[in-house]
This record gives C-alpha cells, sequence and structure tokens, in this order.
C-alpha cells in the first residue's frame, strides 16, 4: 500500500524552505502531491498558474523524484482534496510556535473531518527565516532574492520587476 502524502501551500512565491520540506517529504512518503491552494486572508502576488508553473520547474531543476505531482486546489476543502487522490497526511513546514499556533486548530478541524493526519516539520536552519512575505517585500524593494528561491523564480522576479 502505497502512503501518499500532500504539501499544501500558498506558495507565493516558492521559497528554498519550501522546496526543502517537499524534498524531505518526498523522502518519507512514496508519493507526494504540492497542492497550490487560494489563502483568503492573503493578496496573491502571483496568479496560481504561474506558481504551479515555477514550482514544477524548480522540482524539474533539483532533480527532485518523479513521485512529486504539482497541481492546485481551489475548489471545497483540502482534506476534500486528500480523500480524491487518497492522502491520509498532510506535511506543513513551520518555522516557529506561530506557525504552530496558526497550523495548530486547523490539523485537529482536518483530522476531524477526515481522518487526515498532519506532520510538522521543522526547517533547515538556513531557510527558517525566509518566507514568501519576505521574498516579496525584498523583491519589490529591489532586492536580490536569488539566496532564498529557486532559479527560476529569482529570475522570474527579475523580469516582472523590470517591467
Amino acid at each position: 500500500m502505497s502512503t501518499i502524502a500532500v504539501v499544501p501551500g500558498s506558495f507565493d512565491p516558492v521559497t528554498l524552505g519550501h522546496l526543502d520540506v517537499i524534498e524531505r517529504a518526498a523522502g518519507i512518503f512514496d508519493e507526494v502531491h504540492v497542492v497550490v491552494v487560494h489563502n483568503p486572508a492573503k493578496e496573491a502576488m502571483l496568479p496560481i498558474a504561474q506558481r504551479v508553473s515555477l514550482i514544477e520547474q524548480a522540482v524539474a531543476d533539483r532533480a527532485l523524484p518523479d513521485s512529486i505531482l504539482v497541481t492546485s486546489w481551489s475548489v471545497g476543502l483540502l482534506v476534500d482534496y486528500c480523500s480524491d487522490v487518497g492522502a491520509s497526511v498532510l506535511v506543513k513546514g513551520v518555522r516557529s510556535q506561530v506557525d504552530v499556533a496558526y497550523e495548530t486548530p486547523m490539523a485537529i478541524v482536518n483530522r476531524n473531518l477526515a481522518g487526515v493526519e498532519t506532520i510538522f516539520m521543522l526547517p533547515d536552519p538556513a531557510h527558517a527565516h525566509v518566507s514568501s512575505s519576505l521574498v516579496r517585500q525584498v523583491s519589490a524593494l529591489g532586492g536580490d532574492v536569488a539566496p532564498y528561491v529557486p532559479r527560476a523564480v529569482a529570475e522570474y522576479l527579475d523580469t516582472v520587476d523590470q517591467d
């Protein structure tokens, strides 16, 4: 029996910290679905299709396993997606106690609604300070985001910032 995990996020944009979590999840589970979701509490910088494309490029550039599928989900609950694909676990990267406090109620509700467990993965210390919102801010102010994001994202943001 194969174990399918879902790594959800807004990935606006995907960072090296996100990729670290995705790669480590791929080392634990037979199949990993990276699911770009819409967060109604956030105003997105990148369209969902662009985020999916950038994650696919980053996964390919790092030669990550073929067992990683990148997609999006915007209709219904995330646990509905999990049920549709047979996933029994969500993997969430957490950088601090603030992230844990935010994620814990959702983890409990997801388990209650659909029996989907959530695993919290601590970051690689090299990426623990990086968030997508920080990358967006640095990029908007003309700073170099290359140390924090995959090559495809840095190149994309450079072209967008030049427009």
